[in-house]
């Protein structure tokens, strides 16, 4: 029997571990019974003219066979601004929705990925189509700290009304974390007593957590010869490098680590790289200055990105809470202590915690003279044998996040509901 999983989402060539949640769910799924898998997701001038942080085009890791990225182009000319491209996405899943093939859809980012599966689902039906449907929304990072926080600060209650409204309509509701689940239910309390909704009985009730699906072959099975090959095209030596990889924002902390790495006792020893990109960029470049034992590497892949966390001294990602991001779980921190090399060092901003569990060096948020301490401990002081454990505790905690037993977690509700 044919089964067709919909996820509507921002896909590669985004630079967000989303985006590799969003794939590593479909190459799972091919796995487990489905016959066809769909990204439904932006053309790549959108993301472009967003303006999003974006992986070099030309070296993003190819799907399996039987998983399709779907870019449809926006409907209407110039006079219809963003909702072009909106009705694009909703019109093509309305398509695939008139095919007499049982679908479940999949929206992660609320906004607006979850308004296009409601409104092709209602459009559907509307015409008669009577789709075979099944609905998830998964709340990830930016749709709490970013969409509906900034509703209520800003007093948009109308706003807020609406994204709760959609989400709850879904048969299923997920977030990302712990940490994302009880900003929800905060959230909708707050939107409950300036609104007089109940949003917050409803989502303590279904909202369940579902952490980020990771290919841990992807980390684990790294040949060492490869490793120094990456390394050796960087200009880069094993454990001779502490390294941040991520989006570069003030939320990420890179501007913090910057400062402590410049003040460290390490820095003698090590260099400190700063991998990928962000709008923070020109100016953490302008706060490292000419400083020659800090490197910027801006067009790292998908492949490169596990060798280069393999042979790190330390990987360093001190995330802090900024009014429009918070950490809601930080997947490059599972990566990397499933790629072993040196010990993260990170902060318990948002749902870093359940991320790392107790395997990584804390820092406090924002303390840059923490930040240094850290890695002047792994760097100078930490013994070959406590780097094994560190390593060892880190990987087979972040086994758990592997793509299959997460989607498996994830799906097991609809597999056993009745027919």
């Amino acid at each position: 029997m044919s089964r067709r999983l919909v996820i509507v989402v921002r896909a590669d060539p985004v630079i967000c571990g989303h985006s590799g949640e969003a794939r590593n769910l479909a190459e799972a799924a091919l796995t487990r019974g489905f016959t066809d898998v769909r990204l439904l997701t932006w053309p790549i001038p959108a993301l472009q003219a967003a303006g999003l942080p974006l992986k070099p085009l030309d070296r993003i890791l190819p799907y399996s066979a039987g998983i399709t990225v779907e870019r449809p182009e926006p409907v209407g000319d110039y006079r219809v601004p963003d909702g072009r491209y909106m009705t694009g996405l909703t019109g093509r899943l309305v398509e695939l929705l008139a095919e007499p093939i049982p679908t479940t859809c999949l929206s992660m980012y609320l906004a607006p990925h979850d308004a296009v599966v409601r409104d092709a689902v209602a459009a559907a039906r509307a015409a008669g189509y009577r789709p075979d449907v099944h609905t998830m929304a998964k709340a990830v990072g930016s749709d709490v700290t970013n969409v509906i926080r900034s509703c209520l600060r800003e007093g948009r209650l109308g706003a807020a009304v609406v994204l709760f409204t959609t989400f709850l309509a879904n048969d299923e509701v997920i977030a990302v974390s712990e940490y994302t689940r009880d900003e929800i239910v905060a959230s909708a309390a707050a939107v409950d007593a300036h609104c007089g909704t109940g949003f917050a009985a409803e989502c303590a009730d279904r909202v369940r957590v579902s952490y980020p699906p990771i290919d841990t072959s992807a980390y684990t099975d790294l040949e060492p010869s490869d490793v120094d090959a990456a390394l050796r095209r960087r200009g880069l030596e094993r454990d001779g490098y502490v390294l941040f990889l991520s989006r570069v924002t003030q939320a990420k902390g890179v501007f913090d680590l910057v400062s402590a790495f410049a003040g460290s006792r390490a820095r003698a020893r090590v260099k400190l790289v700063v991998a990928g990109t962000g709008p923070a960029l020109a100016d953490v470049k302008a706060l490292a200055g000419d400083d020659d034992r800090i490197v910027f590497l801006s067009d790292v892949d998908d492949e490169e990105k596990p060798l280069l966390m393999r042979g790190c001294a330390a990987y360093a990602l001190p995330t802090r809470p900024e009014p429009d991001f918070v950490e809601t779980f930080g997947i490059a921190l599972t990566e990397k202590m499933l790629a072993g090399g040196g010990p993260v060092i990170t902060t318990t901003t948002g749902g870093t915690g359940e991320a790392v569990g107790d395997t990584a060096i804390i820092v406090g948020a924002g303390d840059v003279a923490g930040i240094g301490a850290a890695i002047d401990r792994v760097v100078l002081d930490m013994s070959a044998d406590e780097r094994r454990l560190m390593e060892g505790r880190s990987r087979a905690y972040a086994m758990s996040f592997d793509r299959v037993r997460v989607f498996d977690d994830l799906f097991s509700p609809l597999s056993s509901a009745p027919n």
